[in-house]
C-alpha cells in the first residue's frame, strides 16, 4: 500500500494536534473553582507586558522562562494554579513545577479559561 504526499499531511498534522492535546491537558474549571476558593497560589507565566495589560485578580507573575530561577516566590504548601494566554506555556510550567516538587499543581489553561 503505497500513501500519497496529502495522506501522509494528514497524518502528520492529526498527530501533532492529538500530541499538543495530550501535552497541553487542563484541569476542569470547576476543579480549578475549587483550588481557588481554598488559597490556591495562581501565578501567570505570561511576559510581564502581557501580565500589565490585564491579570487574574491576586496572580503573580512568574514568565515560563524565568520559572525555574523564581521557584521561591512560589510556596509548595499550598495548591498552585498556573495560566497564560492560550494554556501552552502553563502546561509546560505545570509540569516543571511538579517536576520541582510541586504536590498540587494545576493548569487552568489561559487567562479567558479561570472563572
Amino acid at each position: 500500500m503505497s500513501l500519497d504526499v496529502t495522506t501522509l499531511a494528514i497524518a502528520a498534522v492529526a498527530a501533532v494536534l492529538l500530541l499538543r492535546l495530550v501535552l497541553m491537558r487542563r484541569t476542569p474549571a470547576a476543579v480549578v473553582a475549587e483550588k481557588l476558593a481554598a488559597g490556591a497560589t495562581i501565578v501567570d507565566v505570561r511576559s510581564p507586558a502581557e501580565f500589565r495589560g490585564g491579570a487574574y485578580r491576586g496572580a503573580i507573575n512568574v514568565p515560563l522562562q524565568e520559572l525555574s530561577a523564581k521557584l521561591g516566590r512560589i510556596p509548595k504548601n499550598r495548591p498552585v494554579v498556573v495560566y497564560c494566554a492560550s494554556g501552552s506555556r502553563s502546561a509546560m510550567a505545570a509540569r516543571a513545577l511538579k517536576k520541582a516538587g510541586y504536590a498540587d499543581v494545576s493548569n487552568a489553561g489561559g487567562l479567558h479559561h479561570l472563572p
